[in-house]
């Protein structure tokens, strides 16, 4: 009885060490454990070479090493642990190549690698590992072709070799593994085009990872057979001709990201009214048309919308982006949106990031979308610049998010002063106001410089030059010991610099050219 219940806990050994504090190397003499079939030592601090007489250990199931400190190679021996059906040893600084003898590993169902210093090619004899269902190798240094043997694992559910240097195609075989869930291959040097029945044989796919490699060509209409996918990523690529209209028929589909790329023709939202739809990410591509009316109705669940440096956005913004009320990032820099900036944005009280900039957009004297600005609470990001806003700040301006961060209002033909309810804005980091026509003095009624942003003392750079400004830098600059850059270069200043410029400590960069001394 006693000898049964001393085995038990042998074979139960070390569970209990995931995420503790244990150091060091791992002892050759684990290896006397024989009875062992589960041994986690994940979420620890051991370093050191992996044991090989861990080869030893023959009725070994699962071996989990990730997220440790070890640092040597992937010992052959471990092609004797015939058993084995989990090998974990991701987040390590396992240096080496893969040893080919992992591939006759019959029983193994799951070979996690990720974020080690792995070198050379993915071994051919991994397509003999017949029973795996999850590769994942990503954010190593692997080079070369994914084996073509690769689409003969016909269990595998997750393929995932991103953030590599592989090249050459990808193997059209992988897209017939009908079991398979997520398919990754982002951040490597792929090529080619994507076969015209992508999607025949993916019944159950669920992520497609193509973002960031040199694949062309079109996007295959075959797409729309994909019928379960979540989440659709070939940014980064050089894919043309018009994006499918079937996309309309992926009724699963929540994320897609298609930016950076050549896709041509017109931009029909239509075909992404999928009611789940959160994130889409259209940004530079050679897309034409207008927003429509009816946005809101279109994406009511949409989350991030990305649609900047499109060749040939036109329009305006339509109210009813009020209705996108999920929106917490909103992208529409550089296009060639018209009229007025639409006070309806106030609406979108989640939204944290808002790009406007480089566009022909416009507003009343009083810039009231600014004062409806002020209900996005939550709002961290403001670019509005190189817009003809011809207005005046107002007072409101002082009551944007105590939680913004970068507002950037630059080349905008802003006139009049700076109003003291700026100073308000106390978390602010990024502030450019350069290239406008603000004129008078910086109010000294309240703070530091610019005196108007009160205590504001997190600031890290103050853009003001190229307007008509015109007063002295007063002494209590010294107070914003994190400013980095300070422009007021090229407006009408006057007066003699304060000795507590040389507490700016952090400072890299001071424009003060045309600073005009009396």
């Amino acid at each position: 009885m006693e000898k049964a219940f001393t085995s038990f806990l042998l074979t139960s050994l070390l569970l209990h060490y995931v995420m503790q504090q244990f150091h060091g190397n791992l002892p050759q003499e684990m290896a006397h454990l024989r009875q062992l079939n589960f041994l986690d030592v994940s979420f620890n601090s051991f370093r050191g070479e992996i044991p090989s007489r861990f080869g030893f250990l023959h009725q070994l199931q699962v071996l989990n090493l990730g997220n440790n400190s070890f640092n040597a190679h992937i010992p052959s021996s471990f092609s004797k642990i015939s058993k084995l059906e989990t090998l974990n040893m991701k987040y390590n600084s396992i240096e080496g190549q893969i040893p080919k003898v992992i591939g006759s590993l019959l029983n193994l169902r799951e070979l996690n690698l990720r974020g080690n210093k792995l070198i050379g090619s993915i071994p051919l004899s991994l397509s003999n590992a017949s029973r795996l269902e999850t590769l994942e190798i990503s954010h190593n240094s692997f080079l070369g072709n994914i084996p073509e043997g690769i689409g003969n694992l016909h269990n595998m559910k997750v393929l995932s070799i991103q953030y590599n240097q592989l090249t050459g195609s990808i193997p059209f075989t992988v897209f017939n593994i009908s079991r398979i869930e997520n398919i990754a291959f982002t951040m490597n040097s792929l090529s080619g085009s994507l076969p015209n029945g992508l999607c025949n044989g993916l019944p159950i796919l669920k992520g497609l990872y193509l973002a960031g490699n040199k694949l062309h060509g079109r996007m295959p209409t075959s797409l729309s057979n994909c019928s379960q996918l979540q989440l659709l990523s070939s940014s980064e690529n050089d894919l043309t001709g018009e994006i499918p209209k079937q996309i309309r028929n992926l009724v699963e589909l929540e994320v897609l990201i298609l930016g950076y790329n050549s896709f041509s023709g017109r931009l029909n939202m239509e075909i992404f009214n999928i009611s789940g739809l959160r994130i889409i990410d259209l940004t530079f591509n050679n897309l034409s048309g207008s927003l429509p009316p009816n946005i809101g109705s279109i994406l009511p669940n949409i989350e991030v919308l990305y649609l900047g440096n499109l060749t040939n956005l036109v329009g305006t913004i339509p109210h009813s982006i009020s209705n996108c009320s999920k929106l917490t990032i909103l992208e529409f820099s550089y296009n060639q949106l018209i009229g007025l900036i639409p006070n309806s944005l106030g609406y979108l009280t989640h939204l944290q990031y808002l790009n406007l900039g480089g566009n022909n957009l416009t507003s009343d004297s009083s810039l009231n979308f600014l004062t409806s600005l002020s209900n996005n609470r939550n709002l961290t990001v403001l670019y509005l610049y190189s817009n003809p806003l011809n207005g005046m700040l107002p007072a409101s301006t002082g009551n944007l998010s105590t939680s913004l961060r970068k507002f950037y209002a630059n080349s905008c033909k802003i006139k009049g002063r700076i109003p003291n309810e700026v100073g308000n804005i106390s978390s602010l980091l990024d502030l450019d106001l350069s290239g406008n026509n603000l004129l008078g003095s910086i109010p000294t009624s309240i703070g530091p410089l610019p005196n108007c942003l009160g205590n504001v003392t997190s600031l890290r750079e103050i853009h003001l030059g190229s307007n008509k400004l015109s007063s002295n830098i007063p002494p209590s600059i010294g107070n914003l010991q994190d400013l980095v850059v300070l422009d007021l270069s090229s407006n009408n200043m006057v007066g003699t610099l304060p000795l507590e410029i040389g507490n700016l400590k952090a400072v890299t960069l001071i424009y003060l050219d045309l600073y005009l001394t009396k």
